[in-house]
């Protein structure tokens, strides 16, 4: 599955337009965490637990995003986004990864 932030894709034509598709993941922090984060954040470290979860969640948006556009028998997506928004929670944070763009089929 090709995946672009372009609305078009050089050198292809576009034979087809499948419509919207997306993919969503949540993540959830706890207060331990964010404690751990924000120590390290004012001592000048990286919080590298928080970045391998934004790393999982996005991972699961894009995997879920492929899979609705492979449904539609699509091979690329374009017009990729992606969208962070904290949810909040009473323990911690909610964090909403959300991956959106357009599934086409191409041919060389």
């Amino acid at each position: 599955m090709l995946l672009s932030s372009t609305n078009t894709l050089e050198n292809k034509k576009i034979t087809k337009y499948h419509g919207l598709v997306t993919g969503e993941s949540l993540i959830g922090s706890n207060v331990y965490k964010d404690l751990f984060s924000g120590v390290r954040d004012v001592v000048g470290g990286r919080t590298s637990a928080y970045e391998k979860e934004l790393d999982k969640a996005r991972e699961i948006a894009l995997n879920i995003m492929e899979e609705k556009a492979n449904d539609l028998k699509s091979n690329a997506i374009i017009g990729l986004k992606m969208s962070y928004n904290n949810l909040g929670g009473t323990m911690g944070n909610t964090i909403l990864v959300t991956a959106y763009g357009t599934a086409i089929s191409y041919e060389d």
